[in-house]
């Protein structure tokens, strides 16, 4: 769960929510023309994939769906609102997940992993800045879809949703930490075990094991050399999360 827009003041809908849900409809004037909402979307996502959120601008977006970008106003008034349908676009659906049968944990488990791997597909949209709470017609389904799997935890409802709110940080987060290491082994033609083992040398010689021993007894035991796999890491802090959610079942004595 990630993104969206902001409800307008008043209790009135961003356009790119209106727009979304197909409660209003673009262009409202002018001659019938080949461009199209769907259309504008999707050449903004060619843009962002092939050079990034940075390069996702009205005038680029226009030029790639092959319009003016006056005509790209048409549609849509804004690149936040073209953002917010571009992240909604690209996230997708939720894919099915396992029934109440096999757990609340293991439906929050492939929630948390399939999300990561949404993320981990695209991640430039990761960069579209979080202005509200879920109301895009697929994120509001990615949220459904974890209030399910939430549903036999026995939980109140705000607890369940501090739940979600848990989960889908800690996912955002470890992806966009993912990416940004990936992308520096990249430009520094290295990889996780090189830069670990670097990083562990460059430690001990710029702190003093009298005031820093923790970090030194580390040093010493190899941690910084060892590299586990690509998903180690997430998987360690996953299980730790849900590790805590299932003492609080207990705890409160529902399952």
């Amino acid at each position: 769960m990630s993104e969206d827009n902001e409800v307008g003041e008043g209790g009135g809908l961003p356009e790119s929510v209106e727009l979304a849900w197909g409660l209003r409809e673009r262009p409202g004037k002018g001659p019938k023309r080949a461009l199209s909402l769907k259309g504008i979307v999707e050449a903004a996502v060619r843009v962002g994939s092939s050079e990034g959120l940075e390069a996702v601008s009205m005038s680029r977006v226009a030029a790639e769906a092959g319009a003016s970008t006056m005509a790209l106003y048409r549609y849509v008034s804004s690149k936040n609102d073209l953002l917010m349908l571009v992240f909604d676009q690209v996230m997708g659906e939720p894919p099915p997940l396992p029934g109440p049968e096999r757990g609340w944990r293991e439906g929050l488990s492939a929630w948390a992993w399939a999300m990561r791997g949404a993320l981990r597909r695209h991640p430039w949209i990761l960069r579209v800045p979080i202005t509200g709470p879920p109301v895009m017609p697929n994120n509001v389904a990615w949220m459904e879809a974890a209030l399910r799997a939430t549903a036999g935890m026995g939980l109140p409802g705000p607890e369940r949703v501090g739940i979600l709110l848990l989960l889908s940080g800690y996912v955002r987060t470890e992806a966009t930490m993912s990416h940004d290491l990936e992308t520096a082994f990249q430009a520094s033609s290295t990889n996780e075990r090189e830069m670990l083992a670097n990083y562990g040398a460059l430690l001990a010689s710029l702190t003093d094991p009298v005031r820093f021993p923790e970090l030194h007894g580390l040093i010493k035991e190899g941690v910084f050399g060892e590299a586990g796999g690509p998903d180690d890491d997430f998987v360690f802090g996953l299980e730790r999360l849900l590790d805590g959610m299932e003492a609080l079942v207990r705890e409160q004595g529902r399952g």
